[in-house]
């Protein structure tokens, strides 16, 4: 079951557009960055953004940045949202029921499908903004400290190239922990209509919620609760040392969103009267 949904996510045209549009965006930029050689001002713009016409080593985490915000999380939600509703819509989900798959097993296969797209998803952008931007960039830290090869980090002390690259690994991996919270809340609603849009606008809609209450100081006694209240903590690991507090926090938190919410698209999906 596991193997047929992995399958059917590589074999559909919507995965490969989705991880198309999610490196485009990276690289439309870094071309534009690598024309012109104009980059925002420090602290200006995404993160990492004006370090990177000085060593594109650094464009990956810059690429993460872009994506982070909207355009990862929708197209993990519209993923995650197809996954039941998806096959209820199109009639699906009777037939596959009759065989001897189980709902649970199921549930599992689809969950598992999202963990691929999201690691996918990330890689990809990872990569190939990597590409672009040490063709577009080079990799020599012309904003290194002086009299190293150090490139400058958050904290103002060097990190060598390789630490770079590993630290780019770590946050690959918290932003992949990051989505499954947006994955399971899509799936969880996914559990609950036969239409994958409505699932995928829910999630969205509780993603949008997050986002503005994390900026109302009105709402500051929620803040350590919300779902996108540590997104960016990622951003630590380019600190010297790496502060792990807020980054803790934030899987934490994202541990409680998946466990809770894949414990009631379980309870929803195994007691649910099946009828498309």
């Amino acid at each position: 079951m596991i193997r047929t949904e992995l399958s059917k996510m590589v074999r559909r045209p919507r995965t490969w557009v989705s991880l198309a549009l999610l490196c485009g965006l990276p690289a439309i930029v870094a071309v534009f960055l690598g024309v012109t050689e104009v980059g925002p001002a420090p602290g200006e713009g995404p993160t990492f953004l004006s370090a990177v016409l000085s060593n594109g080593s650094l464009y990956p985490a810059a690429a993460l940045a872009m994506v982070l915000p909207l355009f990862l999380p929708v197209s993990v939600a519209v993923v995650g949202g197809d996954s039941i509703a998806g096959e209820a819509g199109s009639g699906m989900l009777r037939y596959l029921l009759l065989r001897p798959v189980g709902r649970t097993r199921l549930l599992v296969a689809k969950l598992v499908a999202l963990i691929a797209y999201v690691l996918l998803a990330v890689f990809a952008v990872v990569v190939t903004s990597y590409a672009m931007g040490i063709a577009m960039f080079g990799s020599e830290p012309a904003n290194a400290i002086a009299g190293s090869e150090l490139i400058t980090s958050v904290s103002g002390t060097g990190l060598s190239t390789t630490q770079v690259i590993l630290r780019i690994c770590y946050s690959m991996l918290y932003i992949g922990v990051s989505m499954l919270g947006v994955g399971a809340i899509a799936l969880f609603l996914s559990t609950l209509t036969d239409s994958p849009l409505a699932a995928a606008l829910g999630s969205l809609a509780a993603l949008v919620t997050s986002q503005v209450l994390v900026t109302l100081d009105a709402a500051a006694s929620v803040h350590p609760y919300l779902l996108t209240r540590y997104w960016l903590s990622w951003v630590d690991f380019f600190r010297d040392p790496i502060l792990w507090r807020d980054i803790e926090r934030g899987l934490a938190i994202q541990g409680v969103y998946v466990l809770v919410l894949l414990a009631a698209a379980w309870a929803n999906f195994a007691t649910r009267d099946v009828t498309s």
